[in-house]
């Protein structure tokens, strides 16, 4: 299968949120509801006047999947280029290949790609800043930078580093 035909069997955010009917789904929707972008950002989301596949691996159960899918669908309601198809982790490892860490398949794993499929950039599991924090390997940094992670308290960190990965 190509990766136009993945990308066509992905599912929407609502979708994918439906697929739990409890804890997940509501913690899901809390993050996504508690997004307020700065003016600054929602200004360079909509400055992107190309269309922007994104194929996104993701689980409804994953914490960073709580936190990153319902950032990535903030993007897509301030500019309506985003096109959006998530699919699951299992059965798809295969097309995740290009995008392990530590020979694993990470998700949230976003691919996004031209309106022709050709690929831009990826961002994998969560913000570099978090992932920088763990290296620097100081425990009680790395629980208090984790606990506002899951918070959702670093979304604008995500999405700064969506909007790198475009360019």
């Amino acid at each position: 299968m190509r990766i136009q035909e993945l990308f066509q069997k992905g599912v929407s955010f609502v979708e994918f949120v439906n697929q739990d009917k409890d804890t997940y789904q509501e913690k899901t929707l809390e993050i996504y509801h508690q997004i307020i972008l700065e003016e600054s950002l929602q200004e360079a989301i909509q400055r992107i006047s190309r269309p922007i596949n994104v194929l996104v691996f993701a689980e409804i159960w994953c914490p960073d999947c709580m936190i990153n899918v319902p950032a990535l669908q903030k993007i897509a309601d301030y500019n309506s280029h985003f096109n959006i198809r998530i699919v699951s982790r299992e059965g798809n490892e295969a097309y995740m290949e290009r995008y392990r860490i530590n020979g694993k398949p990470k998700i949230p794993t976003f691919v996004f790609m031209e309106k022709d499929f050709t690929e831009i950039g990826a961002f994998i599991e969560q913000p570099q800043m978090i992932k920088g924090i763990e290296a620097k390997g100081n425990q009680v940094e790395i629980i208090v930078a984790k606990r506002k992670y899951r918070k959702g308290e670093y979304i604008s960190e995500t999405i700064r580093e969506i909007l790198d990965i475009l360019g």
